[in-house]
């Protein structure tokens, strides 16, 4: 089988980057896989790609940044997407191209834009699964309009969390596409596990508002308070950084507090330290949990929509607190400071409870949710032609003139998709 991912930059940073490597990886010990970045502005990616992976750029930006059709908004790349000023008629076309003489069996997007692309765009014979690494809720209300729409022509749409799943299943009403949780994976780490013994907090993430490290760093104080010889070291990079800098200084933290910057792959810090720490108001999964977990970190984080309360048990493998309760972080922090038997019991067990996040039973899991999809058309649960005429014509509008079509279409639509169930 070939599995083809749609991702918005290879060459960048961020979970959604880290995620889909960490799949698509994992899936090459058993099928052929590639990777289609829509962008490209440097030579090699960030993170290292496993060479059984391929690699595909649709538009360098070394080259094509003044190329005339991506100084052009897109058409197909909804509006109300995050991402929207990075698309462009030349990103509308590459896309288009690349999905029409796709050779793969299976295609995932990865981001809200680029699944609306597959949903109308993608050959019939293609299995769609769309990924949703944000939340439903966290959507603006125009961009969920336009999903409902599109995501009717998916096959399978994958969030990270049940509780964002359940969302979806709830408020999208999309008939005959299968709704599943599919969590993020961590490789298997290859260094030995934190032992506990180290005076160091870890956390990791980029530096921007809604990870509230300056909570974290507040709450940190309460820590050195009673325990100056614990540390706590922060990586990531991001807008966030000057502002921290300044606060670890009015605070007096400087022996106590540090910036480390960006570190790729993380294994090697988590290792270093004995807790690991989260402080975001929202957190869609919670990838860098689980990094800590797996390395034998029990983790405090604020109890957040929606991943943390997924990943860690209250007591067990972790600690939750109330979102923005400075006190609350400080005193599950210091409780673990306080505790080294408590504190390496929960490190244990978390790593253990951290093994269903492994690479083997994510994939599993979304093996199965593509066999069955491929089952479902095998036995004749498709699309019909006329429902392709329709999809043609839309996409020739562009995205925004469909929604005027759809009004006329959606009847069709909802009687092909009854068939799909």
């Amino acid at each position: 089988m070939k599995i083809s991912f749609l991702l918005h930059n290879a060459y960048g940073i961020g979970g959604t980057i880290t995620t889909t490597f960490n799949l698509a990886q994992a899936l090459a010990e058993r099928h052929e896989v590639e990777i289609v970045s829509v962008l490209r502005h440097r030579e090699r990616p960030n993170f290292t790609l496993d060479p059984r992976v391929s690699l595909r750029p649709l538009v360098d930006l070394r080259h094509e940044k003044e190329h005339p059709l991506h100084l052009r908004p897109a058409r197909v790349f909804p509006v109300a997407e995050y991402r929207y000023q990075q698309y462009s008629e030349l990103t509308d076309q590459r896309i288009g191209e690349c999905l029409a003489a796709i050779d793969a069996d299976v295609v995932i997007g990865t981001r809200p834009g680029l699944n609306v692309h597959l949903a109308l765009q993608a050959p019939e014979h293609v299995v769609r699964v769309g990924q949703e690494h944000l939340t439903l809720d966290n959507h603006p209300p125009r961009l969920r309009t336009a999903l409902r729409r599109a995501y009717r022509r998916l096959d399978v749409l994958t969030t990270v969390t049940e509780a964002d799943a359940a969302a979806y299943r709830r408020k999208m009403r999309l008939p005959g596409v299968r709704v599943a949780a599919l969590p993020n994976s961590v490789p298997d780490p290859v260094l030995p596990a934190a032992d506990g013994t180290a005076k160091v907090v870890v956390a990791a993430g980029r530096l921007v508002p809604v990870k509230r490290y300056d909570l974290l760093v507040e709450a940190f104080a309460l820590v050195t308070a009673e325990r100056p010889d614990w540390q706590l070291r922060i990586y990531g990079k991001g807008e966030e950084y000057a502002r921290l800098r300044q606060l670890v200084h009015r605070l007096g933290l400087s022996e106590n507090v540090f910036l480390m910057g960006a570190a790729a792959p993380m294994e090697a810090e988590w290792v270093k330290g004995s807790i690991g720490a989260a402080a975001s108001n929202f957190e869609p999964f919670g990838m860098t949990i689980v990094e800590a977990m797996r390395c034998g970190l029990p983790v405090v984080s604020t109890d957040c929509p929606y991943g943390p309360g997924e990943i860690i048990e209250d007591g067990v493998d972790g600690r939750l607190v109330p979102v923005g309760d400075r006190d609350a972080l400080g005193a599950a922090l210091l409780d673990l400071v306080r505790d080294d038997e408590r504190r390496r019991r929960m490190g244990r067990t978390a790593m253990e409870n951290a093994r269903r996040f492994a690479p083997v039973p994510v994939v599993e899991q979304a093996e199965r949710l593509i066999g069955e999809a491929m089952s479902a058309r095998r036995a004749g649960q498709l699309v019909t032609p006329q429902s392709g005429r329709i999809q043609r014509a839309l996409v020739s509008q562009g995205f925004a003139a469909r929604d005027a079509a759809y009004a006329v279409a959606s009847g069709a639509l909802r009687t092909v998709r009854r068939g799909r169930r």
